[in-house]
């Protein structure tokens, strides 16, 4: 067994949005961190959301207002430290005859509107199909809608860049390492793990966090420790078709059954279509859209678009679990997106346990779990911090990604105006610093196939924590989408050589 380092002020095991969330958090304010992931970053729930900042606005018909009110004051804090990786999107809501009334819809979207402090991002209005861009693509008896503010995430690098800044901060971050036994000793949590290639530790640290997402309570039973609250998983699906509309606005759509789902542009070629809410068995790592789910979207979407949906169309799904705490309701849909953070003392040593929350909050849930602990951690500042300071790559303003876009392709001509922005998007004023003065490809190692250059590579192998072909071509980017076999073959041997 390797050294044991000395104690660390907080062991925070999940590498989702919520432990780099915290563990970028409490580095911030002075406490020496581990953040311990099993996999890759964001590699289970957070990386397979709806890729959406938003308050919830279906929440709102099971009372949620607290948990709506929160998320939507989130959404331009968010949206001002990370402007490369998070964008405003406006979004169409038609109505659909024998469904929810219009006069509550308006009354939701005024609520919407109003009760989260709403700044930046436009308000509500009604629109008439016929005559505005969203109703081409839809069915002629889509007459009357409305349109209305949310915004776009990139869910995956939004935990990468929490951690990136974590461990800019002093935090240790540590993928592909299991905690797999956890005990209270002297005072000091003794944390046993190994790694993917069979090599053990033992880490000690002050306390712990438990944010391992849909694996949470699994975490307390390797801790011998009894949880607070029952969790309920359910799997949300989604599926990718190519493009169905040539604009940019998203749609948020009503369904018979009382259910709702996104019809969103996706990385410019595509659409992104979702979610589905099921109870799901088994471990989350397992979880898959399954044919029901499909044809259910597919036929949803089918409800809307002049041109039908069908489980031919789909190009790529992906599946999340979300971890969901356990309110008694009947069907998934009505499960609480609420959070629940609870602090045991195990000897003396504090346990914070992270149930349930939403990419949205997860900010805000950083920093009251921070506070709880700021109490029995004397490193731990009062100062919060988290809602000023950029993301890295995000000090620019808040509507200047195009512009930022726009630079590169001036300083790099040789990049194409897709590439441009998506480096942009992903990186913000981060790019910088892997694509230098260069002026060619050359000078970046290489073009390997759609603007993926081995520089670009070796910056994600280096500062992003990258091993695998999926953690570059499905998390770090989307490349995925559009990588054909020989493009996948040449970036394999890349990869090798780099490793």
């Amino acid at each position: 067994m390797a050294d044991t380092p000395p104690p660390y002020d907080i062991i925070v095991v999940g590498g989702g949005v919520n432990g780099a969330g915290v563990a970028r958090d409490a580095a911030g304010r002075g406490a020496r961190v581990l953040l311990l992931e099993a996999g890759d970053l964001a590699q289970g729930t957070s990386s397979k959301s709806t890729k959406l900042i938003h308050g919830g606005l279906r929440y709102l018909e099971h009372y949620e207002f607290t948990l709506v009110r929160e998320a939507l004051k989130e959404r331009e804090v968010l949206w001002s430290i990370a402007p490369h990786i998070i964008r405003p999107m406006r979004f169409v809501l038609p109505y659909r005859d024998g469904l929810r009334p219009r006069w509550l819809l308006r009354l939701g979207l005024f609520l919407y509107d109003h009760i989260g402090g709403r700044r930046k991002l436009p308000g509500t209005r009604s629109i008439d199909l016929r005559r505005h861009v969203a109703g081409a693509p839809l069915q002629s008896h889509y007459v009357h809608g409305f349109e209305y503010s949310d915004g776009w995430v990139d869910d995956a690098r939004l935990v990468l860049l929490n951690a990136r800044d974590a461990a800019d901060r002093g935090a240790r971050v540590r993928t592909r390492t299991r905690a797999e036994m956890l005990r209270c000793d002297g005072g000091l949590w003794v944390v046993d793990a190994a790694d993917d290639q069979g090599h053990r530790y033992r880490f000690t640290g002050r306390s712990v966090v438990n944010a391992a997402g849909p694996a949470v309570l699994d975490l307390l039973k390797r801790a011998d420790a009894e949880p607070d609250h029952q969790m309920r998983l359910v799997r949300g699906s989604h599926i990718v078709v190519r493009r169905l509309f040539e604009h940019h606005y998203s749609y948020f759509f009503q369904l018979p059954d009382g259910r709702i789902f996104f019809a969103i542009p996706y990385e410019h070629d595509f659409t992104l279509i979702g979610t589905t809410d099921v109870d799901h068995d088994g471990p989350a790592s397992e979880a898959q859209a399954s044919e029901a789910e499909i044809a259910y979207l597919c036929e949803g979407a089918s409800l809307y678009f002049r041109t039908p949906v069908t489980p031919a169309d789909v190009v790529w799904t992906y599946s999340g679990v979300r971890p969901l705490v356990e309110d008694g309701s009947g069907r998934p849909e009505a499960a609480t997106r609420g959070y629940r953070i609870d602090l045991d003392m195990e000897e003396g040593a504090p346990l914070l346990t992270i149930y349930g929350g939403k990419i949205t909050s997860y900010r805000h849930v950083a920093e009251e779990a921070v506070d709880a602990l700021a109490r029995h951690v004397p490193a731990l500042t009062g100062k919060h911090w988290t809602a000023k300071a950029a993301l890295p790559g995000g000090d620019f303003p808040m509507t200047g990604a195009a512009a930022l876009a726009a630079e590169y392709r001036s300083a790099h001509p040789f990049l194409a105006a897709t590439t441009a922005e998506r480096i942009a998007r992903a990186y913000g004023t981060g790019a910088r610093r892997w694509l230098g003065d260069a002026g060619d490809w050359d000078a970046l190692g290489g073009e390997i196939a759609h603007g993926l250059s081995v520089a670009e590579v070796e910056w994600m192998v280096e500062q992003e924590w990258a091993r695998t072909a999926d953690d570059i071509l499905w998390r770090r980017s989307k490349l995925g989408l559009v990588f054909g076999e020989e493009d996948k073959a040449r970036f394999a041997a890349t990869l090798r050589e780099l490793q």
